[in-house]
């Protein structure tokens, strides 16, 4: 004998997907800003660790522009706005 109820699960389930759209925070090149300064921007507002902020650095240094984060707009452009804050050139794209 079976003492578990029987439930039946006809019932269609729909799954919802939110649609985000990804985008990239661009640091750009300058002739202004040292690489101290750079990393420490990218390490105290998009919370990269001391290598990653580096290699973006140079990045941005020899190829002119990094994509440093990625992410909503929503999420990226008050990052963006702190790094203009601290006189670096950015843009969400």
């Amino acid at each position: 004998m079976n003492t578990r109820p029987q439930i039946d699960y006809d019932e269609d389930v729909l799954l919802l997907e939110e649609a985000v759209e990804l985008r990239n925070l661009v640091v750009y090149n300058d002739e202004i800003n040292t690489f101290d300064h750079v990393i420490k921007t990218l390490m105290d507002v998009c919370g990269h660790q001391p290598e990653q902020a580096e290699q973006c650095t140079l990045l941005i240094h020899y190829k002119g522009k990094c994509a440093v984060k990625v992410g909503t707009y929503e999420e990226l452009e008050p990052m963006c706005t702190a790094i203009h804050d601290r006189g670096i050139s950015a843009d969400v794209v």
